[in-house]
This record gives structure tokens, C-alpha cells and sequence, in this order.
């Protein structure tokens, strides 16, 4: 079902929060590109995005979604896949889906896998 919405948060994590170390086929730089790419595609494709890159203490997260929150409406949420994905990151996905619930009740939640495909997602829920 889509829904109309004249904003959609877009949750992930900052390129600077990730251990590369663990990660052998990415870099800091090649993801910033990836993230950059993909954020050009959805200003091209019509969407009114806002891009929420956090760092990964939940904590200091809640805080910077909370800020963004409040500079509202959003009728969606986008959590990106780095934080769904990576089981060290549960705590933080719980803490991201307490707080946006908390502070926008009735939001949509939809999930990318990467940010390549970020505007298809988006296109599941919302018309640009």
C-alpha cells in the first residue's frame, strides 16, 4: 500500500562509525560515494529525503534522530540494511524503532539492503 508523504527520514549509519576492519571489500570512501550516489538518485527520482547519518552508541544516536524528528512530518522512515543486518547493531535498531515510534506514532517503516536499491524501496511506499 502506498502512502503519500511530504518528507521521508532516512536512517543509517555514518560512514565514520563502521569498523572496516571487518569488512574487507569496503572502505569509508567507496561506501561516502555509494551513500552520495544514492541520495543524487533520490533528489532525481522526485523524493523529499532526508538523510539521518548516525553514529553507532545508541545513545548519542537517539539524540541526533530525535533532533531530526522534530524538524517533522515524516510520513516514512528508511532504516538502512548496515544497521539491520550486523547483529552488534541489534541494541541500535531497537533503540532507533523505540525512539521514531515514540516521537512520530503512525510512521511507515521500510528497509533497504543497500544504497543502490534505496529508491525502489522507497517507490514500494510512496509516490514522488
Amino acid at each position: 500500500m502506498q502512502i503519500s508523504t511530504e518528507r521521508i527520514l532516512m536512517i543509517g549509519l555514518h560512514p565514520n562509525a563502521l569498523d572496516y576492519s571487518k569488512l574487507p571489500d569496503l572502505d569509508e570512501a567507496t561506501l561516502t560515494a555509494r551513500i552520495e550516489a544514492g541520495n543524487a538518485a533520490l533528489r532525481a527520482a522526485g523524493f523529499d529525503a532526508v538523510s539521518c547519518q548516525i553514529p553507532a552508541d545508541p545513545a548519542q544516536a537517539e539524540t541526533r534522530i530525535r533532533e531530526h524528528l522534530a524538524d517533522g512530518p515524516f510520513g516514512l522512515v528508511m532504516i538502512g540494511a548496515g544497521i539491520r543486518a550486523n547483529v552488534s547493531y541489534t541494541l541500535l535498531f531497537e533503540q532507533i524503532v523505540n525512539v521514531v515510534t515514540e516521537v512520530a506514532p503512525g510512521i511507515r517503516f521500510c528497509f533497504n539492503t543497500s544504497p543502490e536499491n534505496t529508491v525502489d524501496t522507497l517507490r514500494r511506499w510512496v509516490t514522488p
